[in-house]
C-alpha cells in the first residue's frame, strides 16, 4: 500500500485503568525501596469508591498497602478519605520461586515481548503515539497549574497521523476528551483546549486539515472509577507504541523485573533503539521469547520492515555478541532494582530519556560487531 494511516492513543494519570497501573507500581516501589530483590506481582481494581489490591508479594519490606494507595489517589486529584480499600496479598508461589531462583536467575514465566523503535521521531517513538503522550501531558498540566479552569483528572487523547510510501504526510484527526467540573461551559473548554492543548502541542504542525474533536460525547463531568471499572494491565498500547507494533499480551506494571513482561520488554526496547541509533535501519521491532526458569530467550526475532542497510541475520548475530541477553544480565545493565516503576505507569514506558533502556549506549558495539 502506498497510503497508511496509524492511529494511537494516550490517557491520564486520572484514567481508571492508569490509576490502578499506578497504585501497583507505586507499591511496587516502596517494596524495592526497602528490599531491592523483592518478588512483586501486583493486581488493582477500582470500581464505585473501593479499591482492591491483590497480587503474590514476597519482600522483607514493610509496606502500608492502604496508604500507599490513598496517597496515590491524593496524588491524582481525587478525594482518598471517600475510598474504601481491601487488600488481600500473599507470597509468591514457591513452586514459581523455586524455578525462577536457580544457579543463575530464571524466567518469572513464559512469554513474549516486543520492543520497537523509528527514526521518525528525536525519541525513536512512533509520532501518534508520542504526539498522543504530549497531549495528555498538557491535559495534566492544565489541570494541575490552572492554566484552564474547571479540568478533573480522567482525560483521554487520540492521534491520526496519515502516511505516503511510508512517510509521513499529515495529521488527520486528533482528539481530546477531558473531564470537567459541571459549571464548566462547554463552548469555552473546547477552544480552551483546542488553543492551549492541542494548539501547544502541535503548533509545529499544519492541523488545517485536521479533524479536531474536544469532548466528542459532549458533557463529561462523571468519569474516573465512579464512571468505569479501572484494572491493571489493560492500557497496553497506551503502556508501548500505540498499536504501531506488535504486543506479546503481558502487563508490565505492577510486576518486578524477574517477570520477562517488563524486563524483557524494557530489553527488547533498547536493542531496537541501539539498532536504529547505529543507522542499521530506519525501523526496528525485537521479539523475544522466554520459559519459567530459564535463563536465556528461548528465541530472538529481528524485523527491519525493509529499512535495514544490512542483512536481517548479520544484526542478530551482533545483538547476540553485544548484548547480554540473559534475564540477572538484563537486569544489572538495566538497572531494574531500582523504585523507578512509577514513572512508567502514566505516559508510556518508551520515549522517556531518564530510563536506562532509552540509552543508545551500544550503538558503536553494535556498528563494530558488524564490520567485524
Amino acid at each position: 500500500m502506498t497510503e497508511r494511516i496509524y492511529t494511537s492513543e494516550s490517557v491520564t494519570s486520572g484514567h481508571p485503568d492508569k490509576l490502578a497501573d499506578l497504585i501497583a507500581d507505586s507499591i511496587l516501589d516502596e517494596c524495592l525501596e526497602q528490599d531491592p530483590n523483592s518478588r512483586i506481582a501486583c493486581e488493582v481494581m477500582l470500581a464505585h469508591n473501593k479499591c482492591f489490591i491483590s497480587g503474590e508479594i514476597t519482600t522483607a519490606a514493610q509496606v502500608d498497602y492502604e496508604y500507599v494507595a490513598r496517597s496515590v489517589l491524593a496524588q491524582v486529584g481525587y478525594d482518598p478519605t471517600d475510598i474504601e480499600v481491601e487488600v488481600r496479598i500473599h507470597a509468591q508461589s514457591p513452586d514459581i520461586a523455586q524455578a525462577v531462583d536457580g544457579e543463575e536467575l530464571g524466567a518469572g514465566d513464559q512469554g513474549i515481548v516486543y520492543g520497537f523503535a523509528t527514526d521518525e521521531t528525536l525519541n525513536g517513538m512512533p509520532l501518534s503515539i508520542e504526539l498522543a503522550h504530549r497531549l495528555t501531558d498538557r491535559l495534566e498540566e492544565c489541570r494541575r497549574e490552572g492554566i484552564i479552569d474547571g479540568l478533573l483528572p480522567d482525560g483521554k487523547s487520540q492521534v491520526s497521523v496519515r502516511y505516503v510510501l511510508d512517510q509521513f504526510a499529515e495529521i488527520v484527526s486528533v482528539v481530546v476528551s477531558a473531564q470537567h467540573r459541571e459549571e464548566k461551559d462547554l463552548g469555552q473548554l473546547t477552544e480552551e483546549i483546542k488553543e492551549k492543548v492541542i494548539g501547544y502541542v502541535c503548533a509545529e504542525y499544519d492541523l488545517s486539515h485536521a479533524e479536531i474533536l474536544v469532548n466528542p460525547s459532549g458533557r463529561f463531568v462523571l468519569g474516573g472509577f465512579e464512571a468505569d471499572t479501572g484494572l491493571t494491565g489493560r492500557k497496553l498500547m497506551v503502556d508501548t507504541y500505540g498499536g504501531i507494533a506488535h504486543h506479546g499480551g503481558g502487563a508490565m506494571c505492577g510486576k518486578d523485573a524477574s517477570k520477562v513482561d517488563r524486563s524483557g520488554a524494557y530489553l527488547a526496547r533498547y536493542i531496537a533503539k541501539n539498532i536504529i541509533a547505529a543507522k542499521l535501519a530506519y525501523k526496528c521491532e525485537v521479539a523475544l521469547s522466554y520459559a519459567i526458569g530459564v535463563p536465556h530467550p528461548t528465541a530472538i526475532d529481528i524485523n527491519t520492515f525493509g529499512t535495514g542497510r544490512v542483512r536481517e541475520d548479520v544484526i542478530l548475530d551482533a545483538v547476540k555478541k553485544v548484548f547480554d541477553l540473559s534475564v540477572s544480565g538484563t537486569i544489572e545493565t538495566l538497572d531494574l532494582r531500582r523504585p523507578v516503576f512509577a514513572q512508567t505507569a502514566v505516559g508510556g514506558h518508551f520515549g522517556k530519556p531518564q530510563f536506562m533502556w532509552e540509552l543508545t549506549d551500544k550503538a558503536l558495539e553494535l556498528r563494530r560487531a558488524i564490520n567485524g
